[in-house]
């Protein structure tokens, strides 16, 4: 056996290889955060262009990049992501049709867009067909239905390998609780209707969650070996899917890229050897790729005690970024006074809490949503409060929650600053009701 086949079978640890954004977070200087948000307002959305290329360069070894776009969709993410030759995967026909006005096409080398979904409902099920899209299959009523409107049309499989891994519940995308993908034990059925209806089985996917446990991942990476090779189906490509971790915290693991590699190139030599051609390696990041790039800017407009708690209320709430109250997740903070100046005076343990009228509206609570204050420097109404490592899952989750506007976003490239969304307006909001 090869080292990297060992490799995938224990689940050594690797150096870390990938990019290490724990150094900041933070996408541009406390200066321009200030000049920011002067001239946008706040809430406000910041991207910095230089380390989403950062992180796809750390991705280049694998055959196809393929930006999970739920993750961030801008167009102008998206355009950056197809200048840097990234393919995309959509999950909705609004999906689809921000990565063509980004520019992709559904046509050339190894498909730059792909669908991924457990259901067409019936516009997204003609837009497809009619367009050409290959769809990334994630239960057999969709095959059967895109083979009885075209047969021949590409698809791949999503498979769920009966596991699955992440912090909790809501993230893991794999095993019996999870209802993502076609259970492994029915792979045979499915690959029957493929046969039926004649469509192009591209490749297999496997995607169950974020983990950065090499153990796990290897797991993963036999279960696609040993499911190829029982249906010994000559396919053209596999999908690691995502999953790469962030660190949103201090001591969180840093995404080990070349070790993924690794692995995932074990499997396919394997895969490759046993159906005598080759296979094309594809990984399916969205988090990776945009999270550390991003941050959520806000200013601070009330101060109060709440018994043993002191509140630091921001403009911004969960319909800005809901994954605190959503998955009990963490970001780091940095406080910085209007000028731009970091405060580093006198810390005290804080609640951080939003402008909503909700009282799930807090920004520090754990994964079981009781309240987890951090530590802050002590901050003067007025002052700037900024969230870490927001890019991803941040301004692709907001909601006009209270009639409150969508927040807009800048793209900082190569130092320049660049509106990509303007600030939503209360007219904009009325004008579907109208």
């Amino acid at each position: 056996m090869t080292r990297d086949a060992t490799a995938r079978k224990n689940g050594e640890q690797e150096r870390i290889s990938g990019p290490d954004d724990r150094r900041s977070g933070l996408p541009c200087t406390g200066d321009r955060i200030a000049e920011l948000s002067a001239a946008h307002g706040t809430p406000l959305w910041v991207y910095d262009a230089g380390r989403i290329r950062s992180h796809i360069e750390s991705l280049r070894r694998f055959d196809v990049i393929r930006y999970m776009q739920k993750a961030c969709s801008n167009i102008h993410i998206l355009r950056l992501m197809r200048s840097e030759g990234v393919h995309v995967t959509v999950v909705s026909a609004g999906e689809l049709d921000r990565a063509l006005t980004a520019g992709y096409r559904v046509d050339g080398p190894d498909r730059p867009i792909v669908l991924t979904a457990d259901l067409l409902d019936r516009p997204t099920l003609r837009t497809v067909v009619e367009l050409g899209v290959p769809v990334n299959a994630g239960s057999p009523h969709m095959l059967s239905q895109i083979g009885r409107l075209a047969p021949g049309h590409p698809v791949w499989i999503r498979i769920n390998p009966g596991f699955g891994h992440g912090p909790g519940r809501r993230t893991s995308a794999g095993g019996a609780q999870s209802k993502h993908g076609i259970w492994h034990e029915q792979l045979a059925e499915n690959l029957a209707l493929i046969d039926r209806y004649d469509l192009d089985l591209i490749g297999l996917h496997m995607h169950v969650g974020s983990s950065a446990d090499h153990g796990h991942l290897a797991k993963v990476c036999d279960a696609m070996v040993k499911l190829v090779l029982a249906h010994q189906r000559p396919i053209h490509a596999i999908s690691a899917g995502g999953g790469l971790p962030v660190p949103y915290q201090p001591g969180d693991p840093v995404a080990d890229v070349d070790h993924c590699f690794r692995l995932w190139d074990t499997a396919r030599r394997e895969i490759a050897a046993a159906i005598g051609r080759p296979v094309r390696l594809e990984i399916e990041p969205g988090r990776y790729l945009v999270a550390s790039s991003g941050a959520l800017i806000t200013e601070v407009r009330a101060h109060k005690p709440v018994g043993g708690n002191h509140f630091v209320l921001v403009d911004a709430g969960f319909n800005d970024l809901v994954r605190p109250a959503m998955y009990g997740s963490t970001h780091r903070v940095s406080a910085f006074g209007p000028d731009g100046l970091p405060r580093t005076g006198f810390a005290r343990e804080t609640v951080l809490a939003g402008a909503l009228c909700e009282s799930g509206d807090v920004f520090t609570q754990d994964p079981a949503h009781e309240v987890r204050p951090v530590s802050l420097p002590a901050t003067d109404i007025g002052d700037l409060v900024v969230f870490h490592d927001a890019g991803a899952y941040g301004a692709s989750m907001s909601s006009t929650y209270n009639s409150r506007p969508l927040a807009p976003e800048v793209l900082i490239d190569r130092g320049v600053p660049r509106l990509i969304r303007r600030r939503q307006t209360i007219e904009d909001l009325l004008a579907l009701e109208m």
